[in-house]
């Protein structure tokens, strides 16, 4: 059963906060040059190294500031109330949290997330079977990690960015292929490590 950035057991775990930077990613990850945390900027070049010749990670966003962490709830709360009209208030939170994450936890705000595609050598992107940010309403269930409603081929472009991913420590969250984490509550919780190591406090 899919662990949603919404179970109270994120939240519980406890946050040891090493204080790590955050760090601008190369161009060589994209033109975004996003930041995150140290100890993730070099598991994403680990990741990189297990790649085939020619296929490149590019990543589309890092740190988030907590305001617009907001936002995006906000904004997807609104439309998940519309395509959803049956759904109670008990139920919205789980709904919400497919596509983004409580503020408290939240894996972008603590610099300890990307969100990533990859692309061949000549910048082209890869099948990955949705576009980046298609929330489960738009794709139909597609932006699910194991979506069977996606080609081969953009399953087994999934599977080899997650496989070298994986081999590096990260963790995906789900419902979402492209977002991948280390450090932050939810990937302690599923790697059964003991605590955090990035909380929300961290600035640009």
């Amino acid at each position: 059963m899919t662990i949603l950035l919404s179970d109270p057991r994120v939240a519980a775990v406890p946050l040891h906060e090493n204080g790590e930077p955050l760090v601008r990613l190369p161009e060589t990850f994209g033109p975004a040059r996003a930041a995150v945390r140290a100890g993730l900027a070099q598991r994403l070049r680990g990741a990189q190294s297990l790649l085939p010749r020619g296929v490149h990670l590019r990543v589309v966003e890092g740190h988030r500031p907590l305001e617009q962490q907001q936002a995006i709830i906000d904004r997807y709360t609104a439309q998940v109330r519309a395509a959803h009209p049956q759904a109670g208030e008990a139920e919205l939170p789980d709904l919400v949290a497919r596509f983004v994450s409580p503020v408290a936890v939240a894996p972008h705000v603590a610099g300890a997330a990307v969100d990533l595609e990859m692309v061949d050598a000549s910048g082209h992107l890869l099948d990955l079977g949705t576009p980046v940010d298609a929330t489960p309403e738009e794709s139909r269930g597609a932006c699910f990690f194991d979506s069977p409603r996606i080609s081969a081929e953009a399953r087994a472009n999934r599977r080899l960015m997650g496989a070298a991913l994986t081999a590096n420590g990260m963790v995906n969250y789900p419902t979402e292929w492209w977002h991948w984490s280390y450090g932050d509550r939810y990937w302690a919780l599923t790697t059964g490590a003991p605590a955090a190591i990035y909380g929300s406090g961290v600035a640009a």
